[in-house]
């Protein structure tokens, strides 16, 4: 930080708000910010509060003196907020983080900046959410909700924010939310589909969360519907051998199993081990489980008997009889 010393080391030499005063303060603002911001990365907290707080003295400062305008001010105290936002909220002063989102919040009132108001309720539904007040988290949420579909609602925000209200409302233990998370659910799907496609990880995530959702309350039929539509999209994004398709064949496996459709459970779940035990080892809890229900399987009769039906089959198999072409009966037949 030779740049702030320096800044400092000439700031006694300007006795008076001249010109040569008020550029070296417009500098330290500039280094105060940086160095906060900096060492928010390097998690030197310290020095993150210090250099926001010094900052934000810079700044009133300046604009005392006329030497910084009106939006540059709102602009840089909206650095200084969001900063300090996320000071509090690693600390995990979370009334503190919430008072910076709500100085952010009377910033941003007459900017007409509706990504950044956006952006800043969702950090008061996170901070909310944290305290455990899911229905202060629900307001926020909803309030950006309403910002990003009058704005881009087909948007990538749009769709983020219409997933973090599903899945809020899917976990809310009061029954009068269980209503609307379907809904929001299948918002996120339709704009994270227009925005990014229907491969983009972000897509396939929020669409496991709907169908976490679906198989929570009863709708397993329409979850695996989605999930076996699903598998073609996982495969081309992560990889035949993926964690992703090793999870959702186990899914699809045991609400087979629920079911009773042992015989294809057993050929799910046989699928989803061999991923598993080629990621993790046969050694792993996720690979022992799946094994553990295979063995199950495959003592049910119906699975004994297809695998019976099979092993006759590739015996009748190994031998098929060759007609000669050199027309030698003696020589007709031969085993393979």
């Amino acid at each position: 930080m030779e740049h702030l010393v320096l800044a400092k080391e000439q700031l006694p030499f300007c006795s008076s708000y001249g010109n040569e005063k008020l550029e070296v303060l417009t500098c330290l603002l500039s280094i105060h910010l940086t160095k906060g911001a900096a060492s928010l990365l390097t998690d030197n907290l310290e020095d993150t509060h210090s250099s926001f707080l010094e900052a934000d003295k810079i700044l009133e400062d300046l604009h005392q003196h006329n030497a910084i305008n009106h939006d540059e001010k709102i602009k840089t105290q909206l650095e200084i907020t969001s900063g300090l936002h996320r000071f509090y909220k690693r600390q995990n002063q979370l009334e503190e983080a919430l008072l910076q989102c709500e100085k952010s919040l009377e910033l941003l009132k007459d900017c007409n900046q509706p990504q950044k108001t956006c952006s800043v309720y969702r950090d008061m539904a996170a901070i909310e959410q944290d305290r455990g007040h899911v229905d202060r988290a629900v307001q926020h949420l909803t309030k950006a909700h309403a910002i990003a579909m009058s704005h881009t609602p087909e948007g990538l925000e749009g769709a983020q924010i219409s997933h973090s209200l599903a899945l809020i409302l899917s976990s809310a233990a009061e029954s009068h939310h269980n209503d609307t998370p379907d809904h929001y659910f299948e918002q996120s799907l339709a704009a994270y589909k227009k925005s990014v496609g229907p491969q983009d990880p972000a897509f396939l995530a929020a669409q496991d969360d709907f169908c976490r959702f679906l198989l929570i309350n009863g709708q397993q039929e329409k979850c695996v519907a989605i999930q076996r539509a699903s598998l073609d999209s996982k495969r081309s994004t992560f990889g035949d051998m993926s964690s992703e398709v090793a999870d959702t064949l186990q899914l699809i496996g045991s609400v087979e199993m629920a079911k009773g459709q042992m015989d294809q459970a057993h050929k799910t779940m046989t699928k989803c081990l061999k991923i598993q035990n080629l990621l993790y080892g046969p050694q792993h809890k996720k690979a022992k489980a799946t094994q553990k229900a295979v063995n199950m399987l495959a003592r049910v009769p119906e699975v004994v008997e297809r695998q019976r039906s099979q092993s006759r089959k590739g015996k009748k198999a190994e031998t098929v009889p060759v007609v000669s072409t050199s027309g030698n009966d003696d020589n007709s037949t031969s085993d393979i």
